[in-house]
């Protein structure tokens, strides 16, 4: 198959930018003797014509495919019925039709050379096959399955297309034999027999597997001087799980890949925030969101999982403030949680093999028996960058010695046998200046709004910070230089 780019750019389904959850493929015909995908591509790629628009032409005249949509964007292929639309749900393409028939009327028509027409015809259908078995791998969809792979007049009696008549009628009166089912069966076998190819996926809803014991013993082994008050939170995430269907195993796993196993070295999050997933952390150097108790914090991390895996309502109020920028359903298995892995290009993070650690980290959770896990001997490096051996300092196979080794090597960090960073020595604070403009911003004791004020404000002025820290109530706090105690740095401007 020939596949070339040829996206219809000005057409206004693509200005619009919507997106579908691909859920089936629609194969149409395009009604006229017209064989050159060519005249279609150049009279559609223009803000006027806004009646239609399809993922794919296949041309009768060599076969060759032409995307005319990135495949999840929506078109409008196939119209709509009594019960919806199938462009919500499924990529359309057209195959070409030979130029030596004729429409009389309605679907029929005659024919001027039947051998050229078949031939059209073949070539189409052969290049629809292996089209539509690159999508169903892509996007893990099952040919066989009912809905997934129809026509547009199937798509009618299903009442989510108009009332057409494409492809059969074509097939039909050349006595080409091709049937959908016939088509179908011809997609599974170009597929090499697979399955829907998620055989083997883990799903993110459904019953925990591991106990609670087992993932403290985990989180022990890893990190043994983790805080009780991690491993006393820990049972948060199977009830919270098990509130909204999720599997808290699953969640637990990824807690530990964003925060290092709860030591939050080179995390983007902090204890304090009770952000265990890195949730709001869009960019580098972004803080994220920020959660009033360790509970809240894994419920908004569950529901957001949830968002991604599933369709259904929520149980709990929603406390989640990202809940409702995800694609519902997006990433039914863990594996799609990574964009790079996700048939839609959506996910959760952006970073290759996302999904895999998590499941790497439930593998060694799971294999934790009799809720103790003897941790394996690791070896720390501090070099300049991990592929740059030739800066190793040493190795270490004591953490807090890797790090007392950076803390003397500037430019160097801490990395783990996988090649991780683990510990990056914090920059030297540099004081800097802001500006107050207004009269009555609080003193407190400690940051935090939770903190006693010092019963002073600052007034109006210019003042020195020669240190931040998170607490409750603002982005960051910052002490004053007099240490007459800490302010918001949400009110003032740094200058």
């Amino acid at each position: 198959m020939k596949l070339v780019e040829r996206i219809l750019t000005r057409n206004p389904c693509y200005t619009a930018g919507r997106k579908i959850t691909v859920k089936g493929l629609m194969l149409h015909s395009v009604g006229c003797p017209q064989p050159k995908a060519s005249a279609f591509i150049n009279s559609w790629n223009s803000p006027a014509h806004d009646s239609s628009c399809v993922h794919g032409f296949i041309d009768g005249n060599d076969g060759t495919v032409y995307q005319t949509l990135p495949w999840n964007h929506r078109g409008w292929h196939c119209g709509s019925g009594n019960k919806g639309s199938g462009n919500n749900t499924h990529i359309g393409v057209e195959m070409c039709e030979p130029a030596c028939i004729r429409y009389t009327a309605g679907s029929n028509f005659t024919c001027s050379d039947l051998a050229a027409a078949k031939a059209v015809a073949k070539r189409t259908y052969e290049a629809a096959v292996e089209l539509f078995a690159m999508l169903c791998k892509k996007y893990s969809l099952d040919p066989l399955a009912d809905g997934v792979v129809i026509s547009h007049r199937e798509g009618h009696s299903r009442g989510i297309a108009s009332s057409h008549g494409d492809p059969e009628h074509l097939w039909a009166q050349l006595g080409t034999g091709y049937t959908m089912d016939g088509f179908r069966r011809a997609v599974k076998a170009a597929m090499g027999g697979a399955s829907s190819g998620t055989d083997g996926y883990t799903k993110i809803m459904g019953n925990t597997v591991a106990t609670a014991e087992q993932m403290k013993a985990y989180l022990k082994a890893k990190n043994p001087g983790v805080a009780q008050s991690v491993l006393d939170m820990v049972p948060l995430y199977l009830s919270e799980g098990k509130a909204e269907g999720v599997r808290g195993d699953i969640a637990f796993a990824q807690s530990c890949l964003e925060t290092g196993n709860f030591t939050f070295s080179a995390s983007a999050v902090t204890l304090s925030q009770n952000n265990f997933c890195g949730m709001g952390v869009t960019a580098n150097g972004m803080k994220g969101n920020s959660f009033d108790t360790p509970q809240f914090g894994i419920r908004a991390q569950v529901q957001h999982l949830k968002a991604y895996a599933s369709t259904d309502a929520l149980k709990n109020a929603c406390i989640d403030p990202r809940f409702k920028y995800v694609t519902r359903g997006c990433a039914e298995y863990v594996e799609w949680l990574g964009q790079k892995e996700n048939p839609d290009g959506k996910g959760w993070a952006a970073g290759a093999g996302y999904g895999e650690k998590i499941l790497s980290i439930l593998k060694g959770i799971l294999g934790t028996a009799g809720g103790t896990l003897k941790p394996a001997e690791a070896w720390y490096r501090v070099r300049k960058s991990w592929a740059d051996a030739s800066s190793q300092k040493g190795a270490f196979k004591s953490l807090e010695n890797a790090k007392k080794c950076v803390d003397e090597n500037p430019g160097h960090s801490v990395f783990d046998e996988s090649g991780k960073v683990v510990y990056i020595k914090a920059a030297a604070f540099q004081p800097y200046l802001v500006r107050v403009s207004i009269p009555d911003l609080n003193i407190r004791e400690a940051p935090g709004t939770d903190k006693p004020k010092t019963g002073k404000v600052t007034g109006v002025g210019v003042f020195t910070i020669i240190e931040e820290a998170d607490g409750k109530g603002a982005s960051r706090w910052g002490l004053l230089k007099s240490n007459a105690g800490w302010i918001s740095l949400d009110y003032v401007a740094r200058i």
